[in-house]
């Protein structure tokens, strides 16, 4: 018998379903805190929560029994992710049950600023009848750009195109197969929002995004241009935002998200061509009975079976695999986080190639784990080696592996090459000792490169003058350089140069060296 605890409020259909399984064990306690939740956990196998139950590492510690922490929803920022993999329990989430809810929003959002239905709802309540001054427009034929493309972000677009618009997205880390099977344009960020009559944003909050939509981009866009965010506060420059609609940079917003929740005393709240709901992205009757059945069905599943659905992490891997893998799992992973900075379009295909005393390690763990390094930061949801693979094929990218106990000039070796657009790059790793990670070639260039810290990688002509060049601009912002290799030239005389720097280059820096005659590219990556 295997026992459940509920600890937040759950739907009933999601409860129902686990009352009907005759080899479950169910218990229902909201409202606890750390210390009465430590009391009672030792008792169970799995917990199911929403976001109101806090998992600390001390109630991970009195979780003797617990195999499963399910959260019926897509955030786990309640939950002590790097505990639970400590004690070997999996953590679950529902990334998708939620979906259809928050895209549909967006879709009511881009209708209600359309036709100006709050404003025309509060007129009517004033006792007025202003028919003329509440002018809206058809948002057939008109042009929606969806900036994500993840599954909120192409239920918009099917909605989209359904309303007879022209759908256009853009997403880096898409493949262009994915756009032309679900018949959107793929465009950069500055052409759709130049574009784009309608602009909803269904991208993950990271460091790269944070901010996307500052003044610069609100100025690209149209003037008529209405743009909505139901994805995740901080995507917005709402200082930006509150002086493009009060200037008529642009003609409306919608927010469901916000940078500080609730919005009190934003300058937001003054204008009229802006309509506000309270994060109410998954605030369905269906949505909630959703990601409760579905957390309740991947609990039940997992404790019948051990299929880990949505598992954002894994048990730990007994010592012996830890000992063979682990050393080789880290290198593929930092070749991985070199790849995706270095491609300059969507990858389409991973290959990870093991050679010598690497190929006798198992080969998924090590290929996984250059998903993991590709995939990571790119995309909202936490990526490791259970749902790597899935994230990939939902990104268009395939991996293939392979293995050969043939060297080829080292002990041990792993290639790691990605495809993209009928090009490639390939990068090769080695592990000195056995457990120092190396990166010893990039494509057709040979050099050898300890990846730790912020490293930038630059392309440039082999001649006099251009290494000072690029020193000269470190040197003028402090930035110390820790360690450099720079390669030999190639059959176009061009040379590589890897450079271990003390701190990350501001965009402007990177710009500099751009601008430096004999550079024709400057990539930092941090590792």
């Amino acid at each position: 018998m295997k026992k459940i605890l509920i600890s937040d409020k759950l739907a009933e259909a999601g409860i129902n379903y686990l009352h009907d399984q005759s080899d479950i064990q169910l218990h229902i306690e909201t409202g606890l805190n750390e210390d009465g939740l430590c009391k009672i956990i030792g008792d169970y196998d799995a917990l199911l929560i929403r976001s109101d139950t806090k998992v600390t590492k001390k109630v991970l510690q009195a979780a003797k029994r617990l195999k499963l922490i399910g959260r019926a929803g897509i955030g786990v920022d309640n939950v002590d992710l790097a505990a639970a993999t400590e004690q070997g329990v999996i953590v679950m989430n529902t990334p998708d049950a939620n979906a259809t809810t928050t895209a549909e929003l967006a879709v009511a959002h881009m209708m209600s600023l359309s036709r100006r239905l709050p404003t025309a709802d509060r007129s009517i309540r004033a006792g007025k009848w202003e028919r003329s001054r509440l002018m809206g427009s058809e948002v057939a034929h008109k042009t929606l750009g969806i900036i994500g493309f993840g599954t909120i972000g192409r239920i918009v677009a099917q909605r989209g195109l359904g309303l007879k618009m022209h759908v256009i997205a853009h997403d880096p880390f898409v493949t262009p197969e994915i756009f032309e099977e679900l018949g959107v344009e793929s465009v950069e960020l500055d052409d759709l929002l130049r574009q784009s009559d309608y602009v909803t944003l269904h991208c993950p909050l990271i460091e790269k995004t944070r901010g996307l939509i500052g003044s610069s981009q609100l100025t690209m866009m149209k003037k008529e241009a209405m743009l909505i965010n139901c994805a995740r506060g901080g995507l917005i420059d709402e200082g930006a935002l509150y002086d493009a609609l009060k200037n008529g940079q642009i003609a409306g917003a919608a927010l469901d998200v916000y940078e500080h929740e609730p919005p009190v005393n934003s300058p937001l709240l003054e204008l009229d061509n802006i309509v506000f709901t309270p994060h109410l992205g998954a605030s369905t009757t269906e949505a909630q009975v959703a990601v409760s059945v579905e957390i309740a069905r991947q609990a039940v599943t997992f404790l019948k079976t051990g299929e880990a659905v949505n598992a954002l992490n894994l048990p730990r891997l007994s010592a012996e695999e830890l000992k063979r893998a682990s050393e080789f799992m880290t290198l593929a992973n930092i070749l991985g986080k070199v790849l995706v900075n270095l491609a300059p379009k969507p990858l389409e295909k991973i290959e990870v190639a093991l050679f010598g005393k690497a190929a006798e390690v198992e080969a998924r763990p090590v290929s996984v784990s250059a998903l993991i390094g590709v995939l990571s930061g790119q995309v909202s949801a936490p990526v490791n080696r259970v749902n790597a693979e899935n994230i990939a094929r939902r990104q268009g990218i395939s991996l293939i592996e392979s293995k050969t106990q043939e060297t080829q000039d080292y002990l041990s070796l792993i290639k790691v090459a990605g495809h993209y657009a009928d090009q490639s790059i390939t990068l090769a790793g080695v592990l000195l000792g056995g457990r120092h990670p190396r990166l010893i070639s990039i494509d057709q260039f040979d050099i050898e490169v300890v990846p730790i810290g912020t490293v930038l990688i630059t392309r440039h002509d082999d001649k006099p003058g251009v290494i000072s060049a690029i020193s000269a601009v470190l040197g003028n912002a402090d930035i110390n350089i820790s360690r450099m290799e720079v390669s030999t030239a190639d059959d176009q005389n061009q040379a590589m140069a890897v450079i271990s720097v003390s701190k990350p280059l501001t965009d402007d820096l990177l710009q500099q060296l751009c601008g430096i005659a004999a550079v024709h590219k400057a990539t930092q990556i941090n590792l």
